[in-house]
């Protein structure tokens, strides 16, 4: 399969990192599939470089999670399956409704205005039905409520499960049918938050989890099914 990958230049960033966020972006997008071999002459030839950083690049996305070493196959892009999908969620849905329950006690009026703001933001994405404008702007919507927790420790546990997290929200996103639960979900949140309530931001941050595992697992089971009549 041919692929021409979107480089992400940027003249600040050494040869290396510049190599791994263009495969990191291509296998949470989707653009290289689960399963899908990763040849360091190939991908060096398409993308005009050496070897090395990719063969760099490629132990770093094995570290976290993307990519998985087959013995007589070398590197492929990670399955996602249920089981994966389910650690990362099960941990991100406790993690996201601890920050919903901060937040709602220190959340600044700036940080209420911006979340407010991205909120409208992610519902004009919704109506561009571009996949990865949404997830762009869901990923904003939710740094913000992580930020107004004001944890560091928090910050980085939740930074450590984003490239994972990012990879099922992409697989969610892309399902157009959900777009509007999204939408009235992320409004739920930022009112509870805006009223201070606890309790409901909490049972609504897990909420937001909970679907998006459902509809990701429907997905795994369909793509399954379509393998094995092949």
């Amino acid at each position: 399969m041919e692929h021409t990958f979107q480089t992400n230049i940027n003249d600040f960033l050494p040869l290396r990192d510049v190599v791994l966020n263009t495969l990191r972006q291509a296998i949470l997008t989707g653009e290289l599939k689960p399963g899908e071999r990763l040849m360091e002459i190939h991908l060096a030839d398409k993308m005009g470089v050496s070897r090395t950083p990719i063969r760099e690049a490629i132990r770093r996305l094995e570290l976290e999670g993307l990519v998985t070493m087959i013995p007589r196959r070398g590197a492929v892009v990670a399955q996602i399956t249920e089981k994966s999908m389910a650690d990362v969620l099960e941990v991100r849905r406790a993690l996201d409704a601890f920050c919903a329950e901060l937040a709602c006690d220190r959340i600044t009026e700036e940080e209420l205005k911006n979340l407010e703001l991205a909120c409208r933001h992610f519902e004009n994405a919704v109506k561009t039905k571009d996949s990865r404008k949404i997830a762009q702007a869901d990923v904003a919507l939710h740094d913000i409520i992580v930020q107004a927790t004001g944890n560091q420790r928090l910050l980085q546990l939740i930074n450590d499960l984003s490239q994972q997290m990012y990879r099922y929200r992409f697989e969610y996103i892309k399902d157009s049918s959900q777009h509007e639960r999204l939408v009235e979900e992320h409004k739920i949140i930022y009112q509870s938050i805006l009223n201070k309530d606890k309790a409901t931001a909490a049972h609504a941050a897990k909420v937001h989890i909970d679907n998006q595992e459902k509809a990701i697992i429907q997905q795994i089971r369909l793509e399954r099914q379509k393998n094995k009549s092949k």
